[in-house]
């Protein structure tokens, strides 16, 4: 009795085959993992940081003052002490936000007074006014020491618990979703372009195993690469960095379903790509149309809000735009899948598009 020819076991080995090539690979591992992680780290260190206002120390300064001591005891301000040239030009070239010179002033007043003497540049008009902010706190707290005096007002201050925006809770799935379109777009294009030109997929067709079982098996061995690459972004992201996961283990499974779902959507540009490249050389320039523009104007790394008026329309009709505000509004806002139609649907009639676009023009052959 013959036995029948299982599909579902030829799509596995396909699979199983094409998952040990991925992991082999190291620039695909690099690129898919490595890149997007390196990203990752430069934001979440410069995430956890504060911002450093450099002030230079003018000679004759009374470093025994009050103002001076308030000054030294903010984590913001480092206090700078070098020869008067050398912090003129570091001053004048913006590496000091301004140069202090604090005096003490001769009276009979019991209390002490100073006289603080700011000079700055244009170069450092970005910091200057955190620092005048800073020395107007520090000297307020000084008088309040030291001469009491009524007020015409009593402010009642409420702190109600929030959570705070960092900086990785920006980056990360602008990274993640790009991740995701570099792989579908350049893993898939070469991929296929490579099996068509090495007659592999010619040997496929004298199997038994169908076309579509062919695709399927590809699909999902990149679909489990990314799913792994997607654990080790969002994890790395959660414990080093404190990426907000809003409702825990279930953001975090939600987060890989838009994952997979965007990756499936993103693979019919590589299909595509794969199609109506004439050799393997012309797939960068064809991939690079498709991904770059996103990557750039799909709020990766800044928000869209920060764009031209004009420009916004375009980047609010790429599908990368939707992936990343799904990312965030799942991670961060603590929405659910149900709660993102609208990106989930803008998504789909993308892969709708691109999928009727790529069955009539891919080519097995």
């Amino acid at each position: 009795m013959a036995v029948q020819y299982s599909q579902w076991k030829a799509m596995m080995a396909i699979t199983k085959a094409s998952l040990r090539a991925i992991l082999r690979s190291p620039s695909t591992v690099a690129f898919t993992i490595g890149f997007p992680l390196a990203f990752i780290l430069v934001f979440g260190f410069i995430g956890n940081s504060v911002v450093t206002v450099k002030v230079g120390v003018a000679a004759g300064t009374d470093t025994a003052s009050y103002i001076y001591k308030g000054l030294a005891a903010v984590k913001s301000i480092k206090l700078i002490n070098e020869p008067a040239a050398e912090m003129e030009d570091d001053m004048i070239k913006g590496r000091l936000t301004a140069i202090v010179h604090i005096t003490q002033k001769t009276g009979p007043a019991a209390n002490p007074a100073y006289e603080v003497k700011v000079r700055s540049s244009t170069a450092g008009i970005d910091k200057i006014q955190v620092f005048q902010s800073i020395l107007t706190d520090v000297i307020n707290r000084i008088d309040d020491r030291f001469y009491k005096r009524p007020s015409v007002a009593h402010i009642d201050s409420v702190v109600v618990p929030g959570r705070a925006y960092k900086t990785i809770d920006f980056i990360l799935p602008g990274m993640l979703g790009f991740s995701l379109l570099s792989a579908a777009v350049f893993g898939t294009a070469f991929l296929f372009f490579s099996l068509r030109q090495t007659l592999v997929l010619k040997r496929f067709f004298a199997t038994p195993v169908k076309r579509a079982y062919i695709i399927m098996g590809e699909t999902l061995s990149r679909l489990l690469f990314q799913l792994i690459g997607a654990i080790v972004i969002i994890g790395l992201g959660h414990f080093a960095f404190g990426f907000t996961l809003v409702h825990g283990a279930v953001t975090f499974v939600e987060m890989l379903f838009l994952s997979l779902f965007g990756l499936v959507v993103f693979m019919g540009f590589g299909f595509l790509v794969s199609s109506v490249a004439r050799n393997e050389s012309t797939i960068p320039p064809i991939a690079n149309v498709i991904s770059m523009p996103q990557f750039l104007l799909a709020g990766t790394f800044f928000s869209i809000d920060a764009l031209p008026g004009w420009l916004q329309p375009v980047c609010r009709a790429l599908p990368l735009t939707y992936l990343n505000d799904a990312f965030r509004k799942v991670a961060f806002e603590g929405q659910h899948l149900w709660n993102v139609g609208t990106e989930l649907g803008v998504l789909t009639l993308w892969g709708v598009i691109i999928y009727a676009v790529t069955i009539k023009v891919f080519k097995w052959e």
